[in-house]
């Protein structure tokens, strides 16, 4: 397949990588010094999975210079979505499909509005990773996964032969009776645990063991479950323990992306994970009281990090 994977960051690195790998027709859409090193010295990767390189890499910050692709995998942060949805239009072919691999809920409804529903389908997918240095990928953590699927959850033929390109790449790939479903299971996941992580700045280890931090988990994860139930998602109330149990499996040392963001000072994806689950919950009528402590208590830092107040720390 011609793929275009639509930010070559740590997640976008790993499984557009993984893809190269297995002889798939990928190029990279990067900016700054992380197209720099792509073209200079090609993708390292690091993983327990095994290390490997690709390089050269086919790298561009232009999408009008690539040819049309199959398939985009858009691995840009939330909040670069909508910008990013529009950049990405001259890669599309006729029958070209987009595919979100963002953590929340909000991608596919904000690519379907820019490029049309039929072009898009849900996704999601588990990893942890991180940049070593421009152009160096280190896998950390979570069995790598994808998951994708029509937003009306019909039988798919694109979707399938995405998966089995996943699947010659060796990369877990799924295609859920009911995407909506499995995005909103990952959402409660990475919701409560960013957010009580960023809040605590604690790692997986102390958070899960802490009886404290433990219940602000469950309490983070239930109030997830009652605004997808309130939205008509069928969240199974197995999902929480579920998610207990994935929690209780990471390193000890493991954080999430927006946790590790925010303590650096960095732009986050706060309003995509908390903020989303306080706004959506107030749309149909759902108290997240302490999403909604999360979101306000870490808004200050946000702000600061993209320049909108200044304060010494």
């Amino acid at each position: 397949m011609r793929i275009a994977v639509f930010g070559a960051g740590a997640v976008g690195g790993y499984f557009g990588g993984r893809l190269a790998q297995a002889g798939e027709d990928v190029v990279f859409i990067a900016r700054g010094a992380q197209l720099q090193a792509l073209r200079e010295r090609g993708l390292r990767v690091e993983s327990p999975k095994g290390d490997f390189s690709v390089n050269p890499a086919r790298a561009t910050d232009d999408p009008a210079q690539v040819e049309t692709v199959d398939a985009v995998l858009v691995g840009v942060k939330t909040w670069q979505v909508p910008d990013a949805a529009e950049a990405m239009r001259p890669l599309l072919g006729p029958d070209a499909f987009v595919v979100p691999l963002q953590n929340g809920v909000e991608a596919p409804d904000q690519l379907a509005a820019a490029l049309g529903s039929e072009r898009v389908l849900g996704g999601l997918c588990r990893i942890v990773s991180f940049l070593v240095e421009p152009g160096h990928v280190r896998h950390a953590g979570l069995e790598p996964y994808v998951a994708f699927g029509e937003l009306d959850d019909r039988p798919s033929g694109r979707a399938e032969r995405l998966r089995a390109a996943f699947a010659r790449a060796g990369v877990t790939a799924e295609v859920p009776s009911e995407i909506r479903v499995a995005m909103w299971g990952k959402f409660l996941f990475i919701a409560s645990f960013s957010g009580v992580g960023a809040v605590t700045r604690a790692p997986a280890g102390v958070l899960r063991s802490l009886p404290e931090t433990r219940r602000l988990l469950e309490q983070a994860m239930h109030e997830v479950l009652a605004v997808a139930h309130a939205r008509g998602i069928a969240l199974p109330e197995q999902s929480i323990p579920n998610t207990m149990a994935l929690i209780d499996g990471l390193l000890p040392e493991g954080t999430a992306s927006m946790q590790r963001d925010i303590m650096a000072g960095r732009p986050s994806e706060l309003e995509s994970q908390n903020g989303a689950v306080v706004r959506l919950g107030q749309e149909v009528g759902v108290a997240t009281p302490l999403h909604a402590f999360i979101y306000h208590s870490l808004t200050p830092l946000e702000m600061r990090a993209r320049g909108r107040v200044e304060f010494e720390l």
